[in-house]
């Protein structure tokens, strides 16, 4: 029977090429509203973050990640596809503007889950392009939302920024 073969050797090969999603929780001592602020604030995002989020939040609005340096660079553009404050919000992400129109940008999605005193934060990055920004947003997001966390919780971000600590080695 080649059918079943075909099948399994197709599963197999589809399998091994593709990117997997990213996906992080964290449970954070806040308010969601407070949570979605700190999302949404260019201020706040440049606190923690390095960068400024701008953005009207709308859907169908254009995003910017720009840096805080004083140079005005921006380093990943998208568009809001969803907005419903302070719950859920979902974003394209593409840390390669100049290259934006030539693939489909992977998709960011905050899910704020409140809980008494707290909130459970859940990031989703799907549709990546390739292993090397799956490695990238590996590193960069445990250290973005580390950063948030320490800023809400304690009105502080972290002493150093974690994003700079050399890759840990396994």
């Amino acid at each position: 029977m080649p059918t079943p073969r075909l099948h399994e050797e197709y599963a197999m090969t589809d399998g091994s090429t593709a990117v997997p999603d990213y996906v992080y929780v964290t449970y954070i001592r806040a308010s969601a509203e407070q949570v979605w602020k700190a999302l949404t604030d260019a201020d706040l995002t440049a606190r923690y973050w390095g960068h400024a989020n701008v953005s009207d939040w709308q859907p169908g609005s254009a995003w910017e990640h720009r840096r805080v340096d004083g140079s005005g660079a921006v380093d990943v553009v998208g568009r809001v596809m969803e907005s419903e404050p302070p719950t859920r919000l979902v974003i394209t992400f593409d840390d390669a503007p100049d290259i934006a129109a030539t693939r489909e940008p992977s998709v960011v999605t905050f899910l704020v889950e409140p809980h008494q005193d707290i909130v459970r934060l859940t990031v989703t990055h799907e549709h990546l392009p390739n292993r090397e920004m799956l490695g990238g947003i590996s590193r960069g997001w445990p250290a973005v939302l580390a950063n948030l966390k320490s800023l809400l919780e304690t009105g502080e971000v972290l002493p150093q920024a974690p994003w700079e600590m050399s890759p840990a080695h396994t």
